[in-house]
């Protein structure tokens, strides 16, 4: 299950090669261009994890430049008691998840067609078969997609943003305690939930 949802929703983000104190010390100076430079190295990584929680490319792109204003308006006062990106990060995903704690009915975009009978019956025997490996015909189907973000769309915002942080971008329970400030068993018992409640949904989505 786990590697299923990860290779039909994974984006890997892009490698860090700029050198980021000197950048984020420009940055915190005022400066204009280096500001822009850190919107520019990781705008698309905020985006997209974004767009995994709420499922919508509008809300994604309105939520990613809400961040990045709140990120120019606290850099200032930016301590480093994380990397810079785990601080952003951190402010993407909550105001995400507040976001979609406020509108419960998630839409998410499809990116295909509905899935034929074939390929309901291939994610039917992956189903059955909880060690069954990915099917890579399965992995590469837009169709597939489909089914998990439908499937994600029906989790509650809680459960969904755990799933996410935890199954597509593999962040351990400790992390994902102080990236939504709560308790690591609470992640547990979140992510326990969710993965429970997913794989019933997919299930269903193939009757």
């Amino acid at each position: 299950m786990v590697k299923f949802i990860q290779e039909q929703l994974k984006n890997a983000g892009d490698n860090i090669s700029i050198d980021e104190a000197a950048l984020l010390s420009h940055a915190m100076a005022g400066n204009a261009e280096a500001i822009e430079r850190l919107i520019l190295k990781y705008q698309q990584r905020i985006y997209n994890t974004i767009l995994k929680m709420c499922g919508n490319a509008d809300d994604a792109a309105e939520l990613t430049q809400d961040t990045f204003v709140r990120v120019m308006q606290g850099l200032r006062g930016f301590k480093a008691h994380s990397s810079f990106y785990t601080w952003m990060f951190r402010i993407a995903v909550n105001l995400t998840l507040n976001f979609c704690k406020r509108n419960t009915k998630v839409n998410f975009q499809p990116l295909e067609n509905e899935p034929d009978e074939q390929l309901k019956q291939q994610l039917k025997d992956f189903l059955i078969d909880k060690n069954s490996p990915n099917p890579p015909d399965v992995a590469a189907a837009g169709e597939m997609h489909n089914i998990v973000l439908k499937a994600l769309e029906k989790l509650d915002a809680d459960q969904r943003a755990v799933v996410v942080l935890r199954d597509i971008e593999q962040m351990n329970y400790a992390q994902i305690a102080e990236t939504l400030d709560i308790e690591p068993g609470t992640v547990k018992s979140r992510i326990a939930r969710g993965r429970k409640n997913l794989r019933e949904i997919l299930e269903a989505a193939v009757q």
